[in-house]
């Protein structure tokens, strides 16, 4: 999809909570004109390979590209080996789940620095941890699903841009997720501040991983409060206070010519989704 950006929510539209994915998937395409879905898996996996199967033709159907957020309870950081071997075996079961679906992507953050004698050396937990992973795949055949370490939004969790590069770097069947909210929440409203910010994490990845990290690139937007130690909630699109401005990652995405799947995680999920898209496709002629 050469030049294009696709946009959805993290789970289902926020007027349909007590529908399936199946209807999800329907509803966006059908009813808001969106083209990405992120399942979310944050409090476990718990679906039948039957139900994958559904929800996998549904998005062929409707055009519809998929990605997977795991459960929340991953520290592949920890000091405790019975937490990391917990943490790995809930990333396989979601990487499962999304070879079942087609999800291309399964999200999810690295861990924590905590008990770890230096942020290298808990860098290095996660990239030991996560390769038994990658040859489990392998050994398993599952191709054409990435896992997908993700910007974090606190201080205290691996993650910052370069933390993700190096994993990716490390570790087959890697590939980053960047979300905007996260570094900006990280570094106090200090960075996603301006279009240089934006176009040279862009330029980063792409220079350390390869073009195919870019094709497209994972990325999760909303706006977000922070606090001194990071992330606190996110926030709608129409909040005023808050940042950072998705102006600036449209256009960035623009200058570069770069594809992305846009994942809203706005309170409003799927309706900030068409914002966005109606921001890049109307204001900045790139969609």
């Amino acid at each position: 999809m050469p030049g294009r950006i696709r946009f959805g929510p993290a789970g289902k539209p926020v007027d349909l909570k007590g529908a399936d994915y199946v209807r999800a998937i329907e509803y966006i395409a059908l009813e808001e004109g969106l083209d990405a879905l992120e399942y979310e898996a944050v409090r476990g996996v718990r679906i039948s390979q039957k139900k994958a199967y559904e929800i996998r033709l549904a998005a062929e159907r409707h055009g519809v590209v998929l990605s997977m957020h795991a459960p929340y309870y991953i520290n592949l950081a920890s000091t405790d080996e019975g937490t990391v071997r917990k943490s790995q075996e809930r990333l396989m079961a979601a990487i499962e789940a999304a070879s079942w679906m087609g999800a291309y992507a399964v999200v999810f953050h690295p861990g924590y620095y905590k008990g770890n004698p230096s942020r290298e050396h808990a860098l290095r937990r996660v990239v030991d941890a996560l390769r038994p992973v990658a040859e489990w795949m392998r050994q398993r055949g599952i191709r054409g699903v990435w896992m997908s370490p993700e910007t974090t939004g606190k201080r205290s969790q691996v993650g910052d841009v370069d933390e993700v590069i190096a994993i990716c770097r490390e570790v087959e069947y890697c590939r980053p997720t960047v979300d905007w909210a996260h570094l900006y929440a990280r570094y106090q409203g200090q960075f996603v501040v301006k279009l240089d910010d934006v176009v040279r994490t862009v330029e980063r990845i792409e220079k350390e991983l390869g073009s195919w990290a870019v094709k497209p690139l994972h990325t999760h937007f909303s706006k977000i409060e922070y606090g001194e130690g990071g992330e606190r909630e996110h926030h709608n699109l129409s909040e005023e206070g808050y940042g950072p401005d998705f102006h600036l990652v449209c256009e960035a995405y623009k200058q570069l010519g770069i594809e992305a799947v846009v994942i809203s995680e706005s309170p409003v999920l799927d309706k900030d989704a068409v914002v966005m898209k109606k921001i890049c496709c109307e204001e900045h002629g790139y969609c």
